[in-house]
């Protein structure tokens, strides 16, 4: 699986931003966003199971942000509204190529074997 992140940018606070996470090559069952700010450890965003439409969210991003999928396009989005300067960070998508349970959604880093460059989101104060 080869992924591709695009779209982040510089966006002032409550502003709204979409990124975009483009697939090729083996088709994954689950993409991930994962951010990683500067000195920090890259953590969980979001994730969605593409074969049912299975979504998860960190605590820190629910309600602001949306993931959602073009399984034509091979193209995952995360739309993100109400944006704070704590989101300021490099983003990345990634991919399972493993269709999980009924109960779970990938969330860990280890959940996912395939990783694409980031994509730097920052947000003014």
């Amino acid at each position: 699986v080869q992924l591709q992140a695009s779209g982040g940018g510089l966006v002032q606070t409550g502003g709204s931003l979409r990124l975009s996470c483009a697939e090729s090559g083996r088709s994954s069952y689950v993409i991930g966003w994962f951010r990683q700010a500067p000195g920090k450890e890259r953590e969980f965003v979001a994730s969605i199971r593409k074969y049912d439409g299975r979504m998860v969210y960190a605590d820190s991003v629910k309600g602001r942000f949306t993931i959602s999928r073009d399984n034509v396009q091979n193209t995952v989005y995360l739309q993100m509204i109400d944006v704070k300067p704590e989101d300021t960070a490099v983003y990345f998508c990634a991919a399972s190529t493993y269709k999980w349970g009924t109960d779970y959604n990938p969330r860990t880093i280890s959940d996912f074997g395939s990783w694409g460059r980031g994509t730097q989101v920052t947000v003014s104060s």
